[in-house]
């Protein structure tokens, strides 16, 4: 497949004596703010293409334009996945239309050798009021299965799927979960050349994620996948060179996971960490902060570094009997717990306002951007005195690149062969 903006009809051109499956040369699309100058503008594009002019004219924007993707370049060859990856708006999904052949680029061409499947929204090449295995057969054929093709592969997709049960009820009645299910057993079963995932392992259970990591990965050795996700720890997992977009724009690619990883880190640390005042306020903690082991507050640190969080409260002496105690978790970047400390505080008489300064001698988080929220509790029963979300926000830096958060360093290790 041959998608560009050069003169119509758009032939194919056929890639010959490479093994290179996408290839992506200054790809560009433009979009319009205002539904009535949008709807104008496609009718001009129109007849520009019909007189055999250029589709998006020569590059200039007019009222109420912008790129939604500008300027994208790239090549993935068989066996190789990429992680497209950037803020929400940043352009991977209108990226991924145009590779799909769903919108046509205004400037650029791409270059597709090979079966396509992808899924990029919920739901998507589904009829809802088919069954789920009238909605197999009609995506296999539209990917070129013969019937017999389909009905060697059904019980595959049905089973990799988990939901045979519900295989024969409208697709309407599905869940999302379901769908996605689905959408990716077909996807998957039908071998093809180029996969694009787009925030697909957004949904589903944890058992099901997994399952679908082990496909992509069984999978990637004989097509080029491109993979877009907001979850680092998953890109890293599968993907062996990322593409960081932002506004339409690259701003980093190629093979170094943790520099661009990093560098996608700095956008989203733009991002205010607000301290949303929750609980009865009996008790309250008035600051929390991120230092070194100078005492000097930071907001990155490496791994292996030593730190220390500090935290000021105020305890009443009406509360002080009630055992208040701290409670502090660390999220990662999609705001899932990666670790928790707990402590009472050592209340002293006529003393209401105190220091908390908690040391650690390691930083064991891996690469990526961490959160830390903050509770002070009351009482055997854990009462919410006082509670600040993702007060303080900090990025880990470190050269290794995993999918796990917690990397662990061994106190003593040592090989020994045995007889």
């Amino acid at each position: 497949m041959d998608t560009g903006s050069g003169a119509v009809p758009h032939t194919c051109r056929v890639v010959v004596m490479s093994d290179t499956l996408i290839r992506a040369e200054g790809v560009s699309k433009k979009f319009c703010r205002s539904l009535k100058k949008s709807l104008w503008y496609g009718l001009q594009d129109l007849g520009q293409e019909l007189r055999g002019h250029r589709h998006g004219g020569q590059g200039e924007l007019r009222s109420d334009e912008f790129w939604a993707v500008h300027d994208i370049n790239f090549e993935l060859k068989r066996g190789e996945c990429l992680g497209l990856i950037g803020r929400n708006g940043a352009g991977k999904t209108t990226l991924l239309r145009m590779l799909n052949g769903l919108i046509k680029p205004d400037q650029g061409r791409i270059e597709i050798r090979g079966r396509i499947a992808a899924l990029i929204a919920l739901g998507a090449g589904f009829n809802p009021i088919l069954t789920g295995r009238e909605n197999i057969y009609v995506n296999a054929s539209v990917l070129g299965l013969s019937k017999q093709e389909i009905a060697r592969l059904i019980d595959d997709i049905i089973e990799f799927s988990e939901i045979d049960e519900f295989i024969d009820s409208p697709v309407q009645n599905y869940s999302s979960g379901m769908q996605v299910r689905l959408g990716f057993a077909v996807a998957t079963a039908l071998r093809p050349d180029v996969l694009l995932l787009d925030e697909i392992l957004a949904v589903g259970d944890s058992a099901f994620r997994a399952k679908c990591f082990n496909r992509i990965q069984d999978t990637i050795q004989d097509c080029a996948v491109i993979f877009v996700s907001h979850s680092m720890p998953q890109v890293t997992r599968i993907s062996d060179q990322l593409l960081l977009m932002n506004k339409g724009r690259r701003l980093a690619s190629g093979p170094d996971l943790g520099e661009i990883i990093a560098r996608y880190n700095s956008l989203t640390a733009e991002e205010a960490y607000t301290a949303r005042s929750e609980g009865s306020h009996k008790a309250t903690i008035e600051s929390v902060s991120l230092c070194d082991s100078l005492s000097n507050e930071v907001a990155e640190l490496s791994h292996g570094d030593p730190f220390a969080i500090l935290l000021n409260t105020h305890l009443p002496k009406a509360i002080q009997h009630a055992d208040p105690r701290i409670l502090i978790t660390i999220a990662d970047q999609d705001d899932s717990p990666v670790a928790q400390i707990s402590d009472r505080i050592d209340v002293q008489d006529g003393i209401e306002r105190y220091a908390l300064y908690l040391h650690f001698e390691s930083t064991p988080f891996n690469a990526g951007r961490y959160s830390i929220t903050a509770n002070l509790l009351l009482g055997p029963r854990g009462e919410l005195a006082h509670r600040l979300p993702r007060c303080v926000g900090f990025t880990v830096r470190h050269t290794f690149v995993g999918y796990a958060p917690i990397l662990l360093r061994p106190s003593h290790y040592s090989v020994r062969p045995l007889a």
